[in-house]
């Protein structure tokens, strides 16, 4: 069983992490990629590469040598980069629908609102703003004193994992980190609902005849990705650790974790025309 899960999880890293390399490669080779667009895309992939890989080769590596631990030094810095590059990519799908938001709704000023500075901007505030929260919850966690058993029961350490094994009251600590979600997952879902909202109004509202069914595709299947990713993380974080269950926490996690960084470039980009027509090209 544990080989069938060692093969199963590094089909899906490979897949994952050559979809986002492949994305990130076109962006970065095709001068007509070269979009505030694309520009979201490729900050996207490159979290997602990381993302992806702060958790998984030491999952997999768990269960082929049946192995299953990790020093605490380790475990703090896997829970600070997963804490940090989750953020991230939370605020980051959020500036992505606000782009599509400004293209769609005021194309004219599009050009203003979303310069090559104030793309950069968008992805330095998503980086440092989650790297500052991250930082903030790790250290406060890895200093409360952890008593009796230090079995973590998850695939990686995670804090809603680590919050069993802390021997004092951490109720007041948990508000905290409602607020956390509240800022750095509700808000953005919240903005990518509206700004998803605002554009099919617009584009309903055009008389062209493939347009809204074009656009209601994109819009949904962007939709249903996001939703996964943000539903599966707020379930996680807004619960008291006396709710959780191991088992199922370990079934979500594998949503936000594996899912996500997996299928991000092909619903985001590789169902693109451009970007399929940059493929084609470069594998002439």
């Amino acid at each position: 069983m544990n080989a069938f899960l060692f093969g199963a999880i590094a089909i899906l890293f490979m897949v994952a992490v050559l979809g986002n390399i492949t994305l990130v490669h076109l962006i970065r080779l095709d001068s007509r990629l070269h979009t505030p667009m694309y520009f979201l895309l490729s900050q996207l992939s490159l979290i997602d590469m990381m993302y992806i890989s702060t958790t998984v080769p030491k999952m997999a590596t768990n269960f082929l040598t049946n192995t299953k631990t990790i020093a605490f030094r380790g475990c703090e810095i896997q829970t600070f980069v997963f804490l940090s590059l989750g953020g991230s990519e939370a605020i980051l799908l959020s500036f992505m629908s606000y782009d599509r938001y400004i293209a769609i709704c005021h194309p004219l000023h599009y050009p203003v609102l979303m310069s090559k500075k104030i793309c950069c901007s968008l992805v330095m505030c998503a980086w440092s703003s989650s790297a500052v929260n991250s930082l903030i919850h790790t250290l406060y966690v890895f200093q409360l004193p952890f008593c009796g058993s230090r079995v973590v029961n998850h695939f990686f350490c995670e804090i809603p994992s680590l919050l069993p094994l802390v021997c004092q009251d951490t109720s007041q600590y948990e508000h905290a980190i409602l607020l956390s979600v509240l800022i750095i997952l509700l808000l953005p879902f919240l903005a990518i609902l509206a700004s998803y909202a605002r554009v099919l109004t617009v584009v309903f509202q055009m008389r062209s005849g493939t347009g809204p069914t074009k656009a209601l595709s994109t819009c949904s299947s962007h939709l249903i990705v996001a939703s996964l990713f943000y539903t599966t993380g707020i379930s996680t974080y807004t619960r008291p650790h006396s709710l959780h269950d191991p088992a199922q926490d370990k079934a979500v996690a594998v949503f936000y974790t594996i899912i996500t960084p997996l299928v991000n470039p092909f619903i985001y980009s590789l169902r693109n025309k451009e970007v399929l027509g940059a493929l084609r090209q470069m594998l002439r």
